[in-house]
């Protein structure tokens, strides 16, 4: 499953996000969703969330 649609991601799912630092290398970090920041249904390049870890990115992949 993608990251683009909202619907898709709940808290406390476990997604794979780049962070804004890594967009060039497209490095993912694991986590667990603490919070969906983006308002929107859907964004292309991946909804905004912040992991439990306090990381910010955009979901490339969902767990």
């Amino acid at each position: 499953m993608n990251g683009t649609n909202r619907e898709n991601i709940k808290i406390g799912a476990t997604v794979r996000v780049v962070q804004k630092k890594d967009q060039r290398s497209g490095n993912l970090t694991e986590g667990v969703v603490m919070r969906i920041l983006t308002k929107s249904a859907t964004h292309p390049h991946g909804i905004k969330v912040m992991l439990e870890d306090k990381v910010v990115g955009r979901v490339k992949e969902i767990l």
